[in-house]
């Protein structure tokens, strides 16, 4: 597992990151969030041994960082924000070249090499240039490098920036196939990809961490963290209905009606009235198309949070 402790990192006299305390297990896949300047590419920065920390500490499987940094990259496989990547060589090449990096050599790598090329799926494209391959191919390289040596954690900084629909999905797939025996550290600005991909969720805002908690959690969390006491009921009509006529229900506090299709609304309320809402619809004849109560996304969630 990971294990950061109060970590900050100063840049003369702005924090970074700002007494940053959070956990990963093994088999998790944690989503790590924050709007840019949030602190997240730091942070992992020092969890890989690339930067030192003003004060505070992280553990990788045991050992310090600061303390044990060959023992800590043995332990990690690392693909940051923009892929660094050899792009006059070889897939295989360029993966050999990385291995005897992570110390892996001869009939060992051979095996790897292969292991990985599967695991990625690039074996159709195992033959050519980088600079030969698309972006989502250069990234399935650089998962696969980091994946080499057969680390216990593995951390990705925006390892889906830039690609299309078709190869998020590829990329999503490949995260999550490898993830039951790893700890996988996961940053994006992807909300969907957070919550098709991941189990729990730390949100930081100017280096500090404002949210931890897991996907299935998250909802209820909300409720009692933001106190998200408003109900919002999305309504849609055969025929429009006005303002007035909806604030005959009581309860509804607000009433937002579509302008370009009148049949539309969002009702807002401080409680569950849907019932109510049928009912009354039903008695002064108002044909319901659709009646859908809306619910807190992960986006709004990240709004909320990192706003101020």
């Amino acid at each position: 597992m990971i294990k950061i402790s109060n970590l900050t990192k100063l840049y003369n006299t702005q924090a970074a990151v700002n007494n940053l305390s959070f956990e990963a297990k093994k088999g998790e896949i944690l989503g790590f969030l924050g709007p840019n300047g949030a602190g997240k590419s730091t942070t992992m920065k020092i969890a890989t041994c690339y930067m030192a920390a003003s004060s505070g500490s992280v553990e990788v499987c045991g050992f310090d960082v600061a303390k044990d940094p060959k023992e800590v990259r043995k332990k990690i496989g690392y693909l940051p924000e923009h892929n660094p990547l050899y792009l006059d060589m070889y897939v295989k090449e360029y993966l050999a070249f990385m291995g005897k990096f992570y110390g892996v050599n001869g009939k060992l790598l051979k095996e790897r090499i292969k292991e990985v090329i599967q695991l990625v799926k690039l074996e159709r494209e195992s033959h050519k240039q980088l600079r030969q391959l698309s972006k989502g191919y250069r990234q399935r390289v650089g998962l696969a490098q980091a994946l080499l040596h057969d680390p216990e954690i593995l951390i990705l900084d925006e390892p889906t920036t830039g690609l299309d629909p078709n190869q998020i999905v590829e990329i999503r797939q490949v995260i999550k196939s490898i993830s039951t025996d790893k700890t996988i550290i996961f940053s994006t600005h992807i909300m969907q990809e957070v919550q098709a991909l991941c189990d729990r969720v730390v949100i930081i805002n100017k280096g500090k961490k404002v949210l931890d908690t897991s996907i299935d959690n998250l909802n209820d969390k909300l409720k009692t963290e933001l106190h998200q006491n408003e109900y919002v009921v999305n309504i849609e009509t055969e025929k429009p209905i006005s303002e007035t006529e909806w604030k005959q229900i009581e309860g509804i506090t607000k009433v937002e009606i579509n302008q370009n299709e009148p049949t539309k609304v969002k009702l807002f309320t401080q409680s569950d009235l849907r019932k109510e809402i049928f009912l009354y619809s039903a008695q002064n004849n108002w044909i319901l198309l659709e009646m859908q109560q809306q619910t807190q996304s992960l986006e709004n969630v990240f709004h909320q949070l990192t706003n101020n």
